[in-house]
């Protein structure tokens, strides 16, 4: 499958205004970048438009600031890292309404491959409203204009989606591009045997990407919190686990569609349960393993048991391809980790394109200390998940094809 969309190596740059949506919303603590990993990240597309001579003037958000500018949520510690990184001054243009006078001076006053960055675009309201009058101003500063913020590429925000209605010249940076390629073949043309497995907390968070995947794997495996309701379904008792009650219907009509269209799917067959959900989240934990059928009255499930692990284990093996969203269970405690790291493990080792969806899966695979085996790991949850369900989304939607 073709990328079918514009790519920052086919835009011509050289002496141009390039505005590029980034994804600098970092972790911070006391005014400090506690992990620098999304700015790492942009670099490559950055240094590329440099190279060819653009004035890249670059946008982000930060956090989620409810009230307009807040000091907590600037971006200023964003643009002395960046130019640490880029060894060259990047120019912070600190304007509350983001495209102000200081930014309309940083902007007039760029050479060819300058940088220059601009405050939290969410410091003006219009941006989560995809209101006209903030694109235009973001578009008043720029010739052409690229997204490389493929977290945000599901949210139609004015620095996402709405100032392309205004800069026709768009393209994708290099993180978006290596998102759709890896994200977009896995789904839509994968090397065969195709596997998916779905975790995390919620039925309800993944319902499209159950009914859509049903369509397109060999295997789907289901595990974490939301493999309850699946047993649920099946009739058994589940004790105290969590289980989404008007979800049990739709689990009884995925495992019959499943059964349908010859999916073959895996629930956990045993179980780690507990009397209680951990306080603190990785404190001590008394743990016992049974069957998936029999779990006790009064006990929850917190993750797969052992033969579990070694059914999905085995099941990743014999896949050529396999994306991965959700652990499989409380990953954060270190007694009921061990599904999540089984997964991990076992994609880490198999012949296969391994495709992690961001969010937690994402932290738990470079928790595990097994990022550097996987094929990709997606720096978007959300804009993951809603790939997965075979969405069209807005920030890539908007850019011109190729």
């Amino acid at each position: 499958m073709g990328l079918g969309k514009k790519t920052v190596e086919e835009m011509d740059v050289r002496g141009k205004r390039v505005l590029v949506r980034c994804d600098f919303n970092v972790p911070m603590k006391d005014g400090k970048i506690t992990n620098d990993n999304r700015i790492v990240a942009a670099l490559p597309t950055i240094k590329k438009l440099i190279e060819n001579g653009g004035k890249v003037i670059l946008c982000s958000h930060l956090g989620k600031p409810k009230n307009g500018p807040e000091e907590k949520f600037s971006l200023a510690p964003v643009a002395v890292r960046l130019s640490e990184l880029l060894g060259k001054e990047v120019v912070f243009a600190n304007d509350d309404t983001v495209v102000g006078e200081n930014a309309k001076a940083a902007v007039a006053a760029m050479k060819d491959g300058d940088v220059v960055l601009l405050q939290n675009t969410r410091f003006r309201k219009e941006e989560t409203k995809n209101l006209p009058e903030f694109s235009q101003d973001l578009a008043s500063i720029a010739d052409c204009y690229v997204n490389d913020a493929f977290g945000s590429a599901h949210r139609a925000h004015c620095s996402t989606a709405g100032v392309t209605d205004y800069v026709k010249d768009t393209a994708v940076g290099y993180l978006m591009e290596k998102e759709i390629r890896y994200l977009g073949n896995a789904v839509n043309d994968p090397v065969r045997p195709f596997t998916a497995i779905l975790g995390g907390a919620k039925v309800a968070d993944k319902l499209n990407v159950i009914a859509n995947l049903l369509e397109k794997v060999d295997t789907l495996i289901i595990g974490g919190g939301m493999a309850y309701t699946f047993l649920a379904a099946k009739g058994y008792g589940v004790g105290t686990s969590l289980v989404d009650e008007e979800k049990v219907e739709y689990c009884k009509e995925m495992m019959a569609k499943a059964e349908a269209k010859g999916v073959k799917l895996l629930l956990p067959v045993d179980t780690v349960i507990t009397a209680a959900f951990p306080d603190p989240i990785d404190g001590p934990v008394d743990v016992q393993v049974v069957p998936s059928d029999s779990i006790p009255a009064g006990m929850m499930g917190l993750d797969i048991g052992p033969k579990t692990r070694e059914l999905f284990a085995e099941a990743v093996k014999a896949s050529k391809t396999v994306v991965w969203n959700g652990p499989m269970g409380v990953f954060e405690n270190p007694t009921l980790a061990a599904g999540t790291l089984a997964v991990a493990k076992a994609m880490a080792e198999a012949d296969a394109t391994t495709v992690i969806g961001g969010g937690d899966s994402a932290a738990a695979v470079m928790q595990l200390g097994y990022a550097d085996k996987m094929t990709h790991i997606s720096t978007g949850g959300g804009a993951s998940l809603e790939y997965l369900e075979g969405k069209e989304l807005p920030g890539i939607a908007c850019i011109q094809n190729a």
